[in-house]
């Protein structure tokens, strides 16, 4: 396994010290299990390292954490191990080992001096003066579970791979003859020229086709005329809207609401505010006369500190919010910046960049929506009270239609295709409805579920139908629609094959006449008998392909991975794909039917700084890559030489207890 990760450490691989040094190593070596072992408090080891449970708990931890940031998505142990994550922690674990193993081997360590800055240096164990706190350190380890000790020994740890990776690495780098030459290829140029063929550019309408062709395609695209499977499906449902007609809400309820949220109704004149801080008043002054000359911007400004917009950014504010300042900026009557001003945190700039008008909605306006609001709040709040009713009744053998008659729930029935468009206002635009309808069977009892709005339901499976091919007759404007687009496809791909074939001819040289000397020659060996050039019979003028009527849109230097309007990018990728001048290539891409003609290739330009910018960007990637391949084989090999244990069972007790 290679890939990006975190330094592990041998003993006391806490997530905290990942978090805390953030030291992040090129890549991730595999491990290969030697021999197992049983009846540990380690997982495993190489060589005289060991790894513990506790370990891997953390490490397996960070992982699904990891994935769960990345993705949006929580999963358990039991997704964890199927999607792998179980084998990437003990991959970095393993790794981490080899490495502590074998600068162990090599005697190579640090002193406490730099462990000490280290910990010193940290953010997390910072006391609100911003400096070292012993007692936060000691109490944020203790929480954690580790000794100081074995946090101590972990850093030092880390320091000692962090020497040993490095000199591993330092000495590769991006072969120079690869760098140029992907360079090159990556900014060379070309002139093309293209067309899309379309029905009209054909020499004859497509045919009209007879019933026996139309069966014939029928049958042979049997595939696209088969109905999916069907599951006929009855249910009852009441969401918060079906009660919210029914539900009374008294006036001063609704007052109080309106006052709950008068912020929403009632709001002063608003500026969208950015906040650049100085560290003195002359600095501000300063700042804001490069900004009226014009030299910078206030964007530009936040960048050269390292600030982002988000950074400074203080959202919607009113004159009051801003302080001292808030007169400076609500004097702008269009963006701009103001200032310098003051603030709480010292002397600023404030770039206002949009106003937003008072909001003033009286409780008279806003009284209908509110009620609708509150109406449908104590709808749910009323279905919430009679879930336990609903359920008890369907559990004591009520049917669903027997629900219907004795409760507010609405009965319907569905006709339920898994890959049918929803209804958006239908029972169906419920994900939990359908995951609920894909995986009932036709013996399973209905149940009262609960809907993300508030809602219930319950459904039963009356049947399935499952997947049939359309009878011909009910399907035969569809099928003489595929055949027609079909066809149509087809000939315009055989229309640009021929067109190909005339652009490529007329792009080859015609052979040369011959000349008058070599004529005198041959009739000087004749025995200088008189000879007369032949005639050419006459033609008709040629079209140039490249001037004609057909000679399509020409494109100038485009660049590889350029986008042309109008164009799929299937087109830009062929036409780089072309070999020769003077080529021409049929791109068939979504649906349509283009002719590429190569005009020129254009060699890379290589000089000037974004040139430079390129190379210096292939370089790093490269040797970014042999620098990842270098440490797995590293890894792999002190892994090797070190012998690998695995306690499977020690493992799998792990996996067993970590959610």
């Amino acid at each position: 396994m290679a890939g990006h990760g975190i330094i592990m450490r041998g003993k006391g691989k806490s997530t905290i010290v990942w978090l805390l040094m953030g030291m992040l190593v090129l890549g991730l070596g595999g491990f290969g299990v030697t021999n197992f072992s049983g009846g540990s408090a380690d997982i495993g080891s190489v060589g005289e390292v060991g790894i513990s449970s506790q370990d891997y708990a953390r490490t397996l931890r960070a992982e699904m954490q990891d994935f769960a940031a990345r993705t949006g998505r929580q999963v358990n142990a039991a997704e964890a191990k199927a999607l792998g994550i179980d084998q990437a922690a003990l991959a970095r674990l393993y790794t981490g080992a080899a490495l502590e193993a074998e600068a162990n081997r090599l005697g190579i360590s640090v002193g406490d001096q730099a462990v000490a800055k280290q910990i010193t240096g940290s953010p997390a164990f910072r006391g609100m003066n911003g400096q070292f706190d012993r007692s936060l350190y000691a109490d944020t380890l203790r929480r954690e579970g580790i000794r100081e000790a074995e946090f101590e020994h972990d850093l030092r740890m880390d320091e000692a791979r962090l020497i040993l990776q490095q000199a591993a690495l330092a000495g590769v780098s991006a072969p120079q003859a690869v760098t140029a030459l992907t360079q090159g290829w990556l900014l060379e140029t070309r002139d093309i020229r293209w067309r899309e063929l379309k029905p009209e550019d054909l020499p004859e309408p497509i045919a009209t086709p007879d019933d026996a062709t139309l069966e014939a395609w029928h049958k042979a695209n049997a595939d696209r005329f088969t109905a999916p499977e069907t599951r006929k499906i009855t249910y009852i449902w009441l969401i918060p809207e079906m009660l919210e007609k029914e539900v009374e809400v008294d006036e001063q309820a609704l007052r109080d609401l309106y006052q709950d949220r008068i912020d929403e109704f009632q709001q002063p004149e608003r500026r969208m505010v950015e906040r650049l801080v100085f560290p003195t008043m002359a600095a501000a002054e300063e700042a804001k006369a490069r900004i009226e000359g014009g030299e910078i911007t206030f964007e530009q400004l936040a960048a050269a500190r390292g600030l982002t917009l988000n950074d400074i950014d203080l959202g919607e504010v009113s004159q009051a919010d801003l302080g001292a300042a808030g007169e400076a900026v609500f004097a702008l009557d269009e963006p701009g910046v103001a200032g310098p001003a003051s603030s709480e945190l010292g002397p600023a700039l404030f770039s206002m960049n949009a106003i937003l008008d008072p909001v003033d909605i009286p409780f008279e306006q806003a009284k209908d929506e509110l009620r609708v609001e509150a109406a449908v709040d104590r709808a749910r709040r009323v279905i919430e009270d009679q879930s336990a009713e609903f359920s008890d009744m369907l559990a004591g053998g009520a049917t669903l239609e027997d629900m219907a008659k004795e409760t507010p729930m609405k009965l319907g029935q569905i006709d339920w295709s898994a890959g049918a468009e929803a209804d958006p206002n239908g029972i169906d635009a419920y994900p939990v409805f359908r995951q609920k309808a894909a995986e009932i069977g036709e013996k399973d009892f209905p149940e009262l579920l609960e809907l993300d709005d508030g809602g219930v339901f319950a459904l039963r499976l009356d049947g399935i139908q499952p997947p049939a091919l359309i009878p011909f007759a009910e399907v035969k404007d569809r099928v003489a629609e595929d055949w027609s687009r079909n066809e149509t496809h087809r000939q315009l791909l055989a229309l640009a094959e021929e067109r190909k074939v005339q652009a490529e001819a007329a792009a080859e040289p015609a052979p040369a006449a011959a000349t008058a000397p070599v004529a005198q020659a041959v009739g000087a060996a004749a025995g200088n008998a008189a000879v007369t050039p032949p005639q050419a019979p006459p033609t008709a003028p040629a079209t140039d392909p490249a001037t004609g009527p057909d000679a399509g849109t020409a494109v100038t230097d485009l660049a590889r991975g350029g986008f042309i309007s109008d164009a799929p990018q299937d087109l830009v990728s062929q036409a780089f794909e072309i070999a020769r001048e003077g080529d021409a290539e049929v791109v068939d891409a979504e649906n349509r039917v283009f002719l590429v003609t190569l005009d020129k290739i254009h060699p890379a330009v290589t000089e000037g700084d974004e040139a430079e910018q390129v190379r210096e960007g292939i370089a790093n990637r490269l040797a970014d890559s042999l620098r990842q391949d270098v440490f797995d084989y590293f890894a792999r090999a002190l892994q090797a030489q070190g012998g690998v244990t695995l306690n499977q069972t020690a493992v799998d007790a792990v996996n067993a207890q970590v959610q």
